[in-house]
C-alpha cells in the first residue's frame, strides 16, 4: 500500500499507561523500553497482551534510551540526566551508575537527554534537548567504543531517533518539534557527512524511529496518532493509525512472526484518553533489523 492510511488492528498491549514511554529497543534480554521522567527502564512480554511490565531498573535521573553493553550482561550504556552512563543493578538491587560525560551539566538551559540508540559498529548516538523546549539548544553526541563522547551535530530542538540503515553507512535523525527527519552519511570512524532533509510532516511531529531489515524508515508521529514507513528514498510507503494521541517509539519484532510495537505518552493531555500511554501491537509484513549493541565491553 503507497502512502495509504491502514485501519490497522493495532490493539494494546499493555494494561499500564506510561506518562512518555520511550525508546523500544529489541535485545537478547527482550523488547526493552523507557518510561523517560520516571527513570524506568522495563522489559515487555512479546508474546502475551496484558502482563505485568517487568521493571529492570530505577534510576535517580531521567532516562531518555538505553542499549546492552557487549559482554557485560545486565549492563546497559544509557542517555540519562544530562549526560551518558553506564548503568546495571547491583547485588542489593539498586543501580550502579559510572558516568562518562554530564556535557549538558550547567547548560543555560535546564537540559535532558532524550532519544538514542546504537548503529551497527557498535557506538552510542543519543540527543539533549531543553525541557523547556528553547529552540536550537538541543545536540546529538556520539559515544565511541572506548567511551569516549563527542558532540557531533548542534541546533536541534527536540531531537529524536537517531536511527542507522542496516549497513550503518546512513543516520537518520528527527526534530519533533520543526515537523522534520534529516539524513546523514556516516563515514566510517563515525564523522558526519553532509545532511539534507529526508522528510518533513504537516501534521504532528517525528518522534521515535527505526530502520527494518528492508531499509525502510519507521517514525512514530507525536500529535497525529500515526506511524509512518518511509521508502529509502523518502517516500512514504504508509501510514497506520494507532489509538493514541502521542505515539513516540517503534520497534519492529521477529522474522517469522514480526510484529510492530508502538509506546505512547499520557503526558499533557488533560484528560487522557483510554488509551494514552500504552503500548501496542500490530502484525506487519516487513523484516526486522538485527539488534544493535554498545561495542565496548567492562
Amino acid at each position: 500500500m503507497v502512502g495509504g492510511t491502514v485501519d490497522t488492528p493495532a490493539r494494546p498491549w499493555t494494561r499500564e499507561r506510561f506518562q512518555l514511554g520511550e525508546g523500544l529497543r529489541w535485545t537478547e534480554s527482550g523488547l526493552l523500553g523507557v518510561d523517560i521522567l520516571s527513570g524506568r527502564l522495563f522489559v515487555l512480554d512479546t508474546e502475551a497482551p496484558g502482563r505485568p511490565v517487568h521493571t529492570v531498573l530505577r534510576l535517580d535521573h531521567p532516562l531518555g534510551a538505553v542499549a546492552p553493553v557487549r559482554g557485560a550482561a545486565g549492563t546497559f550504556v544509557a542517555a540519562m540526566g544530562t549526560g551518558v552512563a553506564t548503568v546495571a543493578a547491583g547485588a542489593d538491587g539498586a543501580a550502579r551508575v559510572t558516568w562518562l560525560a554530564r556535557p549538558e551539566e550547567g547548560a543555560p538551559a535546564a537540559m535532558r537527554m532524550n532519544d538514542g540508540c546504537c548503529d551497527p559498529a557498535g557506538r552510542f548516538w543519543a540527543g539533549s534537548m531543553a525541557y523547556d523546549e528553547t529552540v536550537g539548544a538541543g545536540a546529538l553526541y556520539r559515544v565511541d567504543r572506548d567511551r569516549t563522547v563527542h558532540r557531533v551535530l548542534e541546533g536541534y530542538t527536540v531531537p529524536n531517533g537517531p536511527a542507522f540503515s542496516p549497513d550503518g553507512r546512513l543516520m537518520y535523525i528527527a526534530d519533533s518539534a520543526d515537523g522534520r527527519i534529516d539524513v546523514f552519511p556516516v563515514r566510517r570512524g563515525g564523522e558526519l557527512g553532509a545532511g539534507r532533509v529526508f522528510a518533513r510532516l504537516t501534521e504532528g511531529g517525528p518522534d521515535g524511529m527505526q530502520v527494518d531489515g528492508a531499509g525502510h524508515l519507521w517514525a512514530a508521529v507525536w500529535g497525529a496518532g500515526r506511524v509512518h514507513r518511509y521508502a529509502p528514498e523518502g517516500e512514504l510507503e504508509r501510514a497506520v493509525s494507532v489509538p493514541a494521541a502521542q505515539p513516540t517509539s517503534v520497534c519492529v519484532v521477529g522474522n517469522a512472526r514480526p510484529h510492530l510495537f508502538v509506546t505512547s505518552a499520557a503526558i499533557g493531555l488533560d484528560p487522557a484518553d483510554e488509551y494514552d500511554g500504552a503500548v501496542f501491537r500490530l502484525a506487519v509484513d516487513v523484516p526486522a533489523p538485527p539488534a544493535a549493541v554498545f561495542g565496548g565491553a567492562s
